[in-house]
Formats: C-alpha cells, structure tokens, sequence
C-alpha cells in the first residue's frame, strides 16, 4: 500500500516534463523582432542624409516646413478661407448689427442710423463712417431704390480701401533695404520672420538686422527666424543700432544678397527722444547706401483700433512712412480700422496678418478683405 503511493508521486513528475511547451515564449520573439525594427529605420534615415554640405541646407527645411504640415487643416485651407476666419470677430460684429438692415432690404432713415453705428462699433471711424454712408446713399439712389444695401455696401466699402492697395515691389537697388518700425508688442519681429519668408518664397536673398540692440529677447527672437528660414542675422549686444545697421549692408553687399530687413526698437511716438534715434537709424542706412532706405513700414496691432491711425500720423511724420503692416487682425473685432487709415492717412498697406503660422501675413487685397469682412447673403440670411 505504502508502495502504491508512493508510485503516484513518482508518476507525478512526467507532467512537469511537460513543460517542453515553453516554445510559447516563440510569440514573444516575433514582437521582440518587429520591435527593433522601427528604430533602425528611423535612425537610418536619419543618418543617411548625413552628408556635410547637405546638412546646413536640409536641417532648416524640415524645421519650416514641419510646423505648418504640422497643422494641416489651416495650411490646406486657401487664404480667403483664412482670411474669413481670421477677420470672425470683426464680421460677426457687423453681420450681427446690420442684420435687421439687410433683411429690410430698404435704406430708410431707421437703417442708416443701424449702419452707421455697426460700423463706429467695429472702428470704422466717423470720418470713414460719413463717407461709406453717403457713397451708399447715392448707390441707392442711383438704383433707384431697387438694389440690395449689402451689396451697395460691399462695394462702397472696396472702393475706399481700394486706395490701400499696393502691390510689394522690390527695386533694383541692391541691396533693397525695408526699415520696419513699431511700438513694444505689435508682431515687429514676427512680421519680419514672416516676410523674409515671403520674399525667399519669390526667389529672394534675405539678410536680417537686429537693430533693438536694448532688448535682449527681441534679438534672440530674430535670430530664431534665423534659423528657421536658413537666414544670416547681423545683432550685437547693447550696442548702438546705427552701427547694427551699417554693418548689417555693408554684409549684404559684399555677401551680393538682395533684401535686407533691418529691426529697430519698439518706441511710443509720443517719446521724442525716442522718435530721434529712429530718425537716427534711418540716415545711418543712407551712409551706408546711397538712398537707403529704400521703404519704411510701420506695424501695427489691429487690436489698437483707433490709435493705430495715431501711431501712422506720428512715425509718418518723423521717419516718412511708405507701407504698413495690419498684424493681429484674428484676435481683434476693430477690422474696420482699414477703412479709417484709407480715410484718414492712405498709406499703403502691404501686408495684413491673421495667425500665427508662418503664412499668415499676405499682401493686402481690396476685395478678398472686403469679401472677408462683410461676406455675400446667402440664401438663408447667413455666410
């Protein structure tokens, strides 16, 4: 008996033989094999394109070109699809004032007074706001009352921003110098990153000139577009900006580039010793080339409103301004200060900006604005 049991324990061991089923661990082994392989790939790729020469010019286009793929619904979107986005705050502010208006379809007292003050509402201006008002006036008048007041609208309105347009031209000076000029916080340096951009995309050679030597974030912002757009960066620490300048055009000529930006530190106009040395830099760059510079822009931040027209009266008057720069228009209701400058101080407005990505500055266009900002009626009332 005490034989017997002791055969079952003896028998119990073949079940443990058993355990030759460990060839199962063989499922972990094709995941350990699938695993490693990913990052040979990559590290492959990688290192393949390694060559010296090419590694300058290949690092900073995958660093452009990553950000905007990086969103790709805004950058697959075309500028008008943009651009109406962008100018949101500013059309819902109007559509929503003018739509008792627009559905009336009759330009009565009672709607003149809606209109007139849906577009003081969106910075239109009252000298700009009496003008539209009488141009729509004598459009209706002219139709005989029959036509559509949004229409007669839209096209009153494209006529006097009309005057804005204007086309980037770069001359034959080489090379082409552009002041840029604006207060602490209007996207100066941005706009700057962005329009080197620009021009790179038109066949253009770029060089920028840190000229805010007091502002130790302004130069290490530039210099990051730098990077970005494979650009040389002419700076120096907390030295005179006029000395910045020169030196920065007497690179570019030697260098045969075509188009320097040159930066200067955000000022107030209301600061007079300021404004000096900005008058300063400009006649340093005419030392440093005959004529330079070639064109002076001011930006500015859309969301000022009214005081963007102070700002262009000011710089205007102290540096003579040839183009402007509207940034920040996707953050700002106050679109309608396009028509104000137009009214009051047409200076041509180069570009506007609705966004953050590098793309998002573009030449201004009458229409596509206008489209933008005061959108057809579609059949059920709404864009």
């Amino acid at each position: 008996m005490f034989d017997f049991f002791k055969r079952k324990p003896a028998a119990q061991p073949s079940p443990p033989a058993e355990p030759t089923s460990p060839p199962t661990p063989e499922p972990a082994s094709p995941a350990e094999t699938v695993a490693p392989a990913p990052p040979s790939t990559t590290s492959v790729q990688t290192v393949a394109p390694v060559p010296a020469d090419l590694a300058p010019t290949i690092a900073p286009a995958p660093a452009a070109v990553e950000p905007a793929d990086a969103i790709p619904p805004a950058e697959k979107r075309s500028w008008r699809d943009r651009l109406k986005s962008g100018l949101g705050l500013s059309r819902d502010k109007l559509s929503g004032a003018l739509t008792g208006v627009f559905r009336r379809r009759v330009l009565d007292d009672e709607a003149l007074e809606e209109l007139e003050s849906a577009l003081l509402m969106a910075d239109v201006g009252i000298d700009a706001t009496h003008t539209l008002l009488e141009d729509l006036k004598a459009r209706y008048r002219k139709a005989g009352g029959n036509a559509d007041p949004r229409a007669l609208l839209r096209a009153a309105f494209a006529d006097l921003v009309r005057v804005l347009e204007s086309p980037v031209a770069i001359g034959g000076a080489r090379p082409f110098v552009i002041m840029l000029a604006g207060v602490n916080g209007a996207g100066k340096t941005t706009s700057i990153g962005k329009i080197a951009k620009w021009l790179q995309q038109r066949k253009l050679s770029v060089l920028l000139a840190a000229g805010d030597t007091f502002r130790a974030a302004a130069r290490e912002q530039l210099a990051v577009w730098g990077e970005r757009n494979n650009v040389a960066v002419i700076q120096q620490a907390g030295g005179d900006p006029g000395a910045v300048m020169f030196d920065a055009v007497g690179a570019a000529t030697s260098r045969g580039v075509d188009v320097v930006l040159a930066d200067t530190a955000g000022r107030l106009p209301t600061q007079g010793h300021l404004m000096d040395e900005l008058r300063k830099v400009k006649r340093v760059l005419g030392k440093a080339r005959a004529d330079a510079p070639d064109e002076v822009w001011l930006v500015l931040d859309a969301n000022t409103g009214q005081n963007a027209l102070a700002q262009v009266k000011a710089f205007d008057a102290a540096v003579g301004l040839t183009g402007l720069i509207l940034t920040k228009l996707d953050g700002s209701a106050k679109g309608g200060i396009v028509a104000a400058i137009a009214r009051q101080h047409p200076i041509p407005l180069k570009f506007i900006g609705v966004g953050e990505g590098v793309d998002d500055l573009r030449p201004f266009v009458a229409d596509d604005f206008v489209d933008a900002l005061l959108p057809e009626e579609e059949q059920n009332g709404r864009r």
